[in-house]
């Protein structure tokens, strides 16, 4: 009787501390969970599989692992581009799901499908088309294996660009409306298939980085081409149709693109960064790339609650100021991002404990191991009380249309803190790649200090995206 007394006040308990801190008027903590939980796992899922497809490539020796890791720099680059406009209609499609127009729901899906796409596919060209100045630029003191990897990688990623677009923005539409589960189920089919057909290519076949193109572009347009059919025949609140996709309306693209291309022109700066950061790390060797290839890995899967996290909050904060309903937004924005500093506590500790396993999977020189190890600990600590903040607020910011104050922020921290700080520890100081580490979580600290001021003042809910 003792034991059961107990469960039902903890249970009691549980239910008192959900309604106090994320239930609102707008929405409640039963329905931020059912957004969340599909979220979670689909994070969960893309991140993990990401880390087995790395460590399989790891396999095929350093210069593929490297490969791999310098041109996946310059295809998350290019790749937000398309993400961020998709975030635009995941945002625009919220707020009139806030509101309770299923028209205007149905034409933002459309116009954001039809936009994501036709930029995936030019920028897919435009990169083929000059992808030898780009490998020239990127791998300048490259070995030649790593080069010649890199090559038939870029291109194959270019090739699969609009398949992932296809998925990307129809996933985006539906979080907006908080179909999430749907949005789940798209990953999975895409994320798994990319895993399984990898384990035939690369650790059967022993195909190497063609294995892993051949895996990418099926995978990505399976996950495209069942994006489209489900969209069309489900029944979902989306009400989509592909004629609308056809139909050119401006002011709704105004609308995708007012928070879109603010986010996307962050995003080219942000990730030009990370990859003039890259230039730098390939001058320090071949093992300092798959140093930061394995770090990058692992650290990933620290991140996946909190990530989750972010893209809920997008839909949250969203719909409630669709209904302009502020205290809810600043009520959920605080509990969030709260929620995301704990979730980082319990994954660092996880991780920590079991970095000899983790490790073990990518297959790394002995010699570099003492320094995974080092940039892990002090990444993981790190993050607890600044990644959130850094994150999570700018997430907040940008559902309110807050975009264009979001991304100067983030281009000006990112530059003025993480490139030139990274330089002059990493390679002016010395430091190696342990610098380019530090200079990153300092300029976390930085942007989330200017995020946290700007959500304690009143410009940034004073925007009106909708009508």
């Amino acid at each position: 009787m003792g034991k059961t007394n107990l469960s039902s006040k903890l249970i009691r308990d549980a239910h008192v501390f959900l309604d106090k801190n994320f239930s609102g008027e707008s929405i409640d903590y039963r329905q931020i969970i059912v957004i969340f939980l599909p979220i979670l796992l689909d994070q969960a899922f893309v991140i993990c599989l990401n880390m087995v497809n790395v460590a399989m490539i790891s396999s095929s020796g350093v210069a593929a692992i490297s490969a791999v890791n310098i041109v996946d720099s310059l295809n998350i680059f290019l790749m937000n581009v398309f993400i961020a406009v998709s975030v635009g209609g995941t945002i625009v499609v919220a707020q009139y799901k806030g509101t309770g127009n299923g028209t205007m729901v149905s034409k933002a899906a459309a116009s954001s499908v039809s936009s994501v796409f036709l930029l995936a596919l030019g920028i897919s060209l435009i990169v083929i088309a000059f992808h030898r100045p780009l490998l020239y630029i990127l791998f300048q003191g490259a070995e030649a294996d790593v080069l010649s990897n890199a090559r038939i990688y870029l291109i194959g990623s270019c090739t699969s660009y609009c398949g992932f677009a296809l998925r990307e923005a129809v996933c985006g539409a539906l979080r907006g409306v908080g179909e999430t589960k749907l949005s789940l189920a798209l990953s999975l089919i895409m994320n798994v298939s990319y895993v399984v057909l990898n384990i035939i290519l690369i650790n059967v076949l022993h195909m190497g980085i063609a294995g892993m193109v051949i895996s990418m572009n099926i995978s990505r347009y399976l996950g495209g081409a069942f994006a489209l059919v489900l969209i069309i025949k489900m029944n979902t609140p989306l009400y989509f149709k592909i004629k609308d996709t056809l139909h050119f309306d401006p002011s709704m693209l105004k609308r995708i693109f007012f928070i879109g291309i603010p986010f996307a022109a962050e995003q080219m700066f942000f990730n030009g960064g990370k990859i003039l950061t890259q230039i730098f790390i390939v001058s320090l060797g071949t093992y300092s790339i798959a140093t930061n290839a394995i770090c990058v890995s692992i650290t990933g899967i620290s991140q996946i609650p909190a990530t989750a996290l972010s893209l809920t909050l997008v839909t949250v904060v969203g719909q409630c100021m669709g209904q302009r309903n502020i205290k809810d937004s600043k009520k959920f924005i605080r509990s969030f991002t709260w929620l995301s500093s704990f979730s980082f506590l319990i994954t660092g500790i996880l991780i920590m404990s079991t970095f000899n396993v983790l490790v073990s999977l990518f297959h790394p020189p002995s010699e570099i191991v003492p320094d995974i190890f080092k940039i892990m600990l002090i990444t993981l600590i790190a993050q607890i009380p600044l990644w959130a903040i850094s994150f999570t607020y700018p997430s907040a910011l940008r559902a309110a249309g807050d975009s264009k104050f979001t991304s100067i922020v983030s281009l000006l921290s990112m530059w003025l803190f993480r490139i030139v700080l990274g330089y002059l520890l990493g390679i002016v100081l010395n430091f190696g790649i342990l610098g380019f580490w530090l200079a990153m979580n300092c300029e976390w600290g930085i942007r989330g200090i200017v995020f946290f001021l700007r959500i304690r003042g009143k410009k940034w809910y004073k925007h009106h995206l909708i009508d």
